[in-house]
């Protein structure tokens, strides 16, 4: 049976009376630790052992008086002696560990005194043998009892290889799916189960595999079955014949071990590997991380980058804690300082605590749900505190009068539900919020004094396997019910959707026969503001706290998808987070480049809207308060209308020239060649030598390569007949375009020696890169000409000045693009009808005359440089400090046509432009109502 605190702390006094006189260390330690570890119903052999030999970094050897890996080093000295020496010689010892064995805690003791060093939390207790009872808790880890620290990737990493490693035997021997899966989630739960004070004593399970199976492993896949069966079974159901050390495991419930599956097969090699599995600490491992590295063992081929699979807790704290938790932290400060009805204002507030309710409609292995669960648990338990912070004893623990603690907590998981769309991680998520429930009820028994495990399992989460956006959340959890809607819905770019993702999204989002280019995570947005509009006064709908691709705040996306949002469902930002890096620290991690935004309904949302802004994607937040947040994540409470976003524009409306997209062969390589292939050809065709032409595209403009187009428009026929190379290159164009499913495409093939887009300059042109790093403070734009032919991604402003290369390079273009314009990637993809035909000039009158000399001393300062690319020259880590200076000179003077107090940042750049476009749209908007006035009124 568990014993419980009191049982505990009385056994702890009656051992302290026991050794009050001890003190010689050679005699008396062994027995003094075997009476020690009995304090809390654990044998000591079972888990620690005496004399491990140790080689130091020094080479010498050691021996560690008491050695539990991975938990606890102990430096025993006889009574009086020096205990600071004695952690220095623990200390040499723990570094000469290997890291796996490295333990948390080091205790030095001298029987009369304890000293109790936190190597995680770099903290230590000290006390003395008769004090022993008041503080024995500390001693919770022999239990399984521990606070958990936020990170715990490398335990959590280990504990997901082991599973990999046994997945892979079982699979070689043919336990195959879905029975492999549903075994190794029971599995992993009765790991940490096992270490964590689920099963009583520590380690059952360990022992009972050790003790009871055969060493060649044949008996073991039918025992573990009838682990399973028990643990499904109620104490008061089981066969009074059952085994003893069976009827040890206690009644767990919850549907975790409901119905049979087929029983593994083991051999020597395979219990080996579940033995060390067991003997791993699973009391370390994280259930919020663990769920998805759980899943990726399932594949071999993604744990090669285990840990890459994970979302960072930090991460999600991001989306949790303006969404739910800082609000409520501060009511509870507020209680806090109530001097009439504090106790009653507290309780209700508490029951309130148990009465949220959270979805996750795209919940994965559960990660955001796990950890919204561990701190609303954390909340509650200082608010219990708080509630009792007038009942405590002579000790200083709090005093229940005989109450139990498990009446204490009302949160349960129950009151989280989640749709995910392969069964695998359901479940998963199902276990690791069990999981986190257990952990933090330890949490709690640490905290004020009693054991309070959660078994037999009473309440499960609600997971539904199900694709959300084919179903009606209404059938889960009703939108009036309903708290808070979270997670981080799956990404997928419209050109990389599936047809099914795709016809989803068009569907979802309504927006006529092009059916827009949203993302796939669009489609979550919209589903989740379709739910919140089930809701009617004067119940309140649930706020929505979800992590998007950046690309829905740029570009074209943005003008398609927050109309929607805005005038379809009623809904506004509450809070933001802008552009970062998201996932994991583990070596392989891909770091997409992410936004978090908050969402409420129109009727809720708070006056004071958060910004989380940082100038670097992998650095610090800042956070500022606004009236009113634009879709593109800056201040807009300056806008007449904050919900403005930028219309793809096919002309400039700005006064500006024409800018166009470089020419597009539509030729499938036939024509374009690199400096080694056209050597190759005009080998064979050395006539052609004339007819090549420098075709350059962002890449090559950049990084100063070479590319070449045979331009055959010029030729004759008589001189292509003459050209057998060259013709059969064109009847090679002629056939890709007759085949092409693009009526366009096929309407040229008559004419292969013609481009789809033909832009051949006849004198000097501007370029701008149709994709730049954002590793660039500056798009590196310049200057090309002829027999230059620019590609397709190359932006080309023909008969430009000066005047227009100083502006176009200056910080406030520069701001502009990267506010407005679509990302591929994390790079800047420079689109002429977002970014350039809306870009607001500076106001009219302004002279840009005095621009000219100072855009030539950029172009000065390139040229001092003349072995250096555009790519190096514009490398925010190799820019020449002289370039550098041109451009801050040159953006002064720009910034100066705008107005004459300077622009202290980018963000005061961007809501500048904002009200400038603003008024740009005014005249167009007007002329596109009359426009459609005069049609409503046509017979």
């Amino acid at each position: 049976m568990r014993r419980s605190w009191n049982d505990i702390r009385a056994r702890a006094a009656a051992f302290a009376r026991k050794w009050k006189d001890a003190g010689y260390e050679k005699g008396e330690t062994q027995t003094f630790y075997n009476e020690f570890f009995e304090i809390f119903g654990v044998r000591r052999e079972s888990v620690a052992r005496y004399e491990e030999r140790v080689r130091r970094l020094d080479d010498s050897t050691g021996y560690i008086d008491l050695f539990w890996p991975g938990q606890l080093i102990v430096e025993q000295k006889s009574a009086g002696r020096d205990l600071r020496a004695a952690y220095e010689q623990a200390g040499g010892y723990f570094d000469a560990l290997p890291e796996h064995e490295k333990p948390r805690w080091i205790l030095v003791c001298d029987f009369q005194s304890f000293e109790l060093h936190d190597m995680l939390e770099r903290d230590v207790d000290a006390f003395a043998l008769d004090k022993l009872p008041g503080v024995v808790e500390k001693f919770g880890f022999i239990l399984g009892f521990q606070k958990q620290p936020v990170d715990q990737d490398p335990a959590s990493i280990e504990a997901a290889q082991l599973l990999g490693g046994l997945r892979d035997s079982l699979d070689a021997a043919g336990y195959a799916r879905p029975d492999l899966d549903v075994f190794l989630v029971r599995l992993a739960f009765c790991l940490f189960a096992d270490d964590t004070g689920v099963f009583e004593p520590r380690d059952l399970l360990m022992e009972f595999l050790e003790e009871r199976t055969r060493e060649d492993g044949l008996d073991l896949g039918p025992l573990l079955a009838h682990v399973f069966q028990v643990l499904d079974t109620p104490v008061e159901d089981r066969q009074n014949t059952l085994d003893e050390d069976l009827a040890r495991f206690p009644h767990v419930n919850g549907d975790l071990f409901a119905g049979p599956i087929r029983i593994a097969s083991f051999d020597r090699g395979m219990r080996e590997q579940l033995l060390a599995a067991c003997r791993f600490d699973w009391s370390a491992v994280s259930p919020a991380i663990f769920g998805s590295l759980f899943q990726s063992v399932m594949d071999p081929e993604e744990r090669r980058t285990l840990g890459a699979h994970y979302t960072t807790e930090e991460n999600i704290l991001k989306v949790i804690q303006p969404l739910l938790l800082d609000d409520l932290w501060a009511e509870f400060e507020h209680l806090k300082g109530l001097r009439r009805g504090k106790a009653q204002r507290l309780k209700t507030f508490q029951q309130r605590l148990g009465r949220l309710r959270f979805l996750d409609p795209a919940c994965g292995c559960g990660n955001f749900l796990v950890i919204a669960y561990r701190e609303l648990r954390r909340l509650e338990i200082e608010v219990i505190r708080e509630m009792f912070e007038g009942d405590r004893d002579e000790s200083g623990r709090i005093h229940f009068r005989g109450l139990d603690v498990s009446s204490l907590s009302l949160l349960d998981v129950d009151q989280f539900y989640g749709i995910e769309i392969e069964s695998f991680p359901a479940r998963i998520a199902e276990v690791a919020l069990w999981m986190m429930d257990h952990l933090m009820n330890n949490e709690l028994s640490l905290e004020f004094g009693q054991a309070f495990a959660r078994i037999p399992l009473e309440r499960s989460p609600h997971i539904l396997c199900a694709d959300a956006l084919e179903m009606d959340w209404e059938e889960l959890l009703p939108a009036k019910e309903c708290s808070f809607v979270l997670g981080n819905p799956p990404f997928g770019g419209a050109k990389y959707q599936t047809p099914s993702r795709r016809a989803q999204v068009k569907r979802i989002a309504a927006l006529g026969k092009s059916g827009g280019t949203l993302d796939y995570v669009s489609a979550w947005f919209l589903v989740a503001g379709e739910y919140l509009g089930r809701v009617e006064p004067p119940e309140e709908p649930p706020r929505i706290g979800f992590v998007a691709t950046n690309s829905i705040t740029q570009g074209e996306q943005a003008g398609q998808l927050w109309p929607l949002l805005f005038r379809r469902h009623r809904l506004e930002i509450a809070f933001a987070h802008g552009t970062f890096a998201w996932g994991s620290d583990a070596p392989g991690a891909a770091h997409v480049h992410v936004v978090i935004l908050g969402l409420d309904a129109r009727e809720r949302v708070p006056k004071r809207k958060w910004l989380f802004s940082c100038d670097d994607p992998k650095g610090e937040p800042e956070r500022s308060g606004h009236r009113a947040l634009s879709p593109y994540l800056f201040a807009a409470g300056r806008l007449a209308d904050p919900h403005l976003t930028v219309r793809e524009e096919s002309r400039p409306i700005n006064g500006m020239p024409r800018l166009v997209t470089g020419t597009q062969p539509l030729e499938r390589g036939h024509l374009t060649f690199s400096s080694r292939t056209k050597d190759e050809f005009l080998a064979v065709e050395p006539g052609a030598t004339p007819y090549f032409r420098p075709f350059p595209g962002a890449r090559e403009f950049l990084q100063g390569k070479e590319r070449w187009i045979l331009h055959t428009a010029p030729i004759g026929p008589r001189q292509l007949r003459a050209m057998p190379a060259v013709r059969a290159r064109l009847a090679a164009v002629r056939r890709f375009r007759a085949r092409s499913r693009r009526a366009t495409t096929r309407s040229l093939a008559g004419f292969p020696g013609s481009y789809g887009v033909t832009v051949v300059p006849e004198a000097p042109f501007l370029v701008i890169p149709q994709v730049s790093s954002e590793r660039r403070e500056w798009i590196p734009i310049g200057w090309l000409g002829p027999p230059t032919i620019p590609s397709e991604k190359l932006r080309v402003l023909l008969e430009a000045s000066l005047a227009d290369f100083a502006l176009l390079t200056s910080a406030m273009h520069m701001a502009w693009m990267r506010t407005v314009t679509g990302r591929l990637e994390s790079r800047y993809m420079y689109s002429v009808g977002v970014v350039y035909n809306t870009f607001p000039p500076p106001p009219a009158g302004a002279d840009r005359s005095r621009l000219e000399p100072l855009a030539q001393a950029v172009l000065d300062a390139r040229s001092a440089f003349p072995d250096a690319t555009l790519a190096d020259l514009y490398d925010r880590d190799t820019m020449p400090p002289s370039l550098r200076k041109a451009h801050q000179k040159l953006d002064r003077a720009v910034d100066r046509l705008y107005r004459p107090r300077a622009f202290r940042s980018e963000r005061e750049r961007v809501e500048h432009l904002f009200g400038l476009y603003e008024k740009l749209r005014v005249p167009l908007t007007a002329a596109g109502r009359k426009k459609k006035r005069r049609t409503r009124r046509q017979p």
